[in-house]
């Protein structure tokens, strides 16, 4: 029995999947009892809350608009006088009785510092749009907000009152203008109000503190943490984006007697000369204290991993194929999101009909039009991190960034190129390419004409490099394939040569083959 092959690929520790939980799920079970309890209670609450609610808008919303009338939205001075009474006194009472009539009860604790202290206030977890009850207790700071929210009827013309950073989706350069907006307002020496930002970026279920973004400790001035907790025996705010809808949200909050939520301003944080040089090691030191203090763990989630999960929703993959804190995977690979956006898309064709996102080995094959052989069965293998039998979304990318696109290089392909043109005349003709297949492969004819023609692009009956070239480009898998082909016959090639015959071949067999496995060692 000739020995078997064994694969150099190590598994590194932070290309495994991490064992938390997902953050961005809310899973929310209702008993039958609940939902007749809160259909009786909200028979009489709801309709109350919502007068109460509509005639406490009638009020501010005339209010908002004497605040910001002819004062100009861009290049404005912050608001002083009688307008920035009526914002910090005025405003903010009113919407603290809106809250009130949706039944919050607020709980503060700790102390808010001056602006002059602490310019920026980061507030976490962000867990729910029922969050801006925050900026009413902090006395209306200036937020960062969207440039549509203001367009938002009668809620945009309260965002005006804040003054808000603005962001835009359309400006190209809106990142780089609100960090230097951020900057300058921060260091104003109390000149601005307090800027409170929300430094996750997007709602979590609260089970942990996600990466914070950069934006409020790139100023490297003093930041103060503030904690959200709802300590509710029934949760009713947590708005992720798989789980109940707004609105659903909404009816249930409204149908509870009352809705708890614990304000919590921590000692200001102030940055140490290394953290005033390094936004992220500010950032991660702001999250620890806040983690601790919640008693909650800190993860490597980011806004982009929910993100990548929506995309897979609306790509019907399920969460657990491998997406959970996939950004660190793609920072560790220098993927960008395109990058990201268009492998999870290639994953979902193969998994699409897959049970749990999950691929198999069959299911592998298939895609790639392939019978079950040994070359398949290793790159199968290699994809295969953790031995479990399938590929999830993890594996599947490292494996085409790690594995397959390094092997795309020109001369590999032109090495596989001949491999097909026995004739040598730059041209695969159907022939050569059944020839090929169906003796290294074993692939059935019915497969290979419907592979020939995937790759013969212009239809002319024969392939030309750069279609062979362009096709392995977008269907990187088919020239690791290959290699792992050549690379099977070459090893079996040693394995029964004569003790004297490898003698004489095997230095230059032996150099080739250390190449490979110390290559795909660096680049995993």
């Amino acid at each position: 029995m000739p020995t078997q092959r064994v694969s150099a690929l190590p598994r590194q520790q932070s290309l495994l999947l991490p064992a938390v939980i997902n953050p961005f799920v809310q899973d929310t079970k209702l008993s039958r009892g609940t939902i007749i309890r809160c259909a009786l209670i909200g028979i009489v609450l709801v309709p109350l809350r919502a007068i109460l609610m509509s005639l406490v808008l009638m009020v501010t919303w005339p209010v908002s608009v004497i605040i910001t009338f002819k004062y100009p939205l861009k290049g404005a001075e912050p608001m002083t006088g009688w307008r920035r009474f009526l914002c910090q006194n005025v405003m903010a009472t009113l919407g603290r009785l809106y809250y009130f009539s949706m039944g919050f009860r607020v709980i503060v604790k700790g102390k808010q510092v001056s602006s002059s202290e602490a310019p920026i206030l980061a507030v976490a977890p962000h867990s729910t749009f029922f969050d801006g009850i925050v900026c009413l207790v902090a006395g209306l700071p200036s937020t960062v907000s969207r440039v549509e929210n203001l367009a938002t009827p009668i809620f945009g013309r309260f965002v005006r009152c804040l003054q808000p950073v603005l962001v835009s989706r359309k400006d190209p350069d809106s990142r780089k203008n609100t960090i230097k907006e951020i900057e300058n307002r921060a260091k104003s020496g109390g000149h601005w109000p307090q800027l409170l930002i929300f430094p996750e970026g997007t709602c979590t279920n609260r089970s942990c503190l996600i990466t914070f973004k950069q934006g409020a400790f790139i100023p490297g001035v003093p930041v103060q943490p503030v904690i959200l907790r709802y300590p509710n025996k029934m949760d009713t705010v947590t708005w992720t984006w798989q789980g109940f809808g707004s609105t659903t949200l909404l009816l249930l909050t409204l149908c509870q007697p009352y809705t708890t939520v614990e304000i919590e301003f921590l000692p200001p944080c102030i940055p140490s000369e290394e953290e005033k040089k390094s936004p992220t090691l500010f950032a991660n030191h702001v999250r620890d204290v806040m983690g601790r203090a919640l008693g909650v763990p800190v993860t490597d989630h980011t806004y982009e991993d929910c993100r990548l999960m929506i995309s897979a929703g609306e790509l019907t993959l399920p969460m657990e194929a491998g997406l959970v804190e996939f950004t660190k995977i793609s920072r560790k690979l220098n993927l960008k999101w395109d990058n990201v956006k268009k492998e999870l898309e290639g994953f979902a064709n193969i998994a699409r009909s897959c049970k749990g996102g999950r691929i198999t080995i069959e299911e592998f094959a298939k895609f790639l039009q392939l019978p079950l052989n040994p070359a398949l069965k290793e790159l199968f293998t290699l994809f295969d991190r953790d031995g479990d039998g399938t590929i999830d979304f993890r594996e599947y990318v490292i494996g085409v960034t790690i594995l397959c696109r390094p092997a795309n290089t020109e001369d590999v392909l032109r090495m596989a190129f001949r491999l097909f043109d026995t004739d040598e005349d730059e041209k695969i003709t159907h022939e050569e390419f059944t020839a090929l297949l169906r003796s290294a492969l074993g692939v059935s004819s019915l497969n290979m004409t419907k592979l020939f023609k995937d790759i013969d692009a212009d239809g002319s009956g024969f392939i030309t490099f750069s279609e062979f070239q362009a096709f392995a480009s977008t269907h990187p898998e088919y020239a690791k394939l290959f290699t792992t082909y050549l690379e099977l016959q070459r090893y079996q090639a040693i394995q029964e040569a004569p003790p004297g015959d490898l003698e004489l071949s095997s230095p230059s067999i032996s150099e080739d083959k250390m190449e490979d496995s110390v290559s795909d060692k660096k680049e995993d």
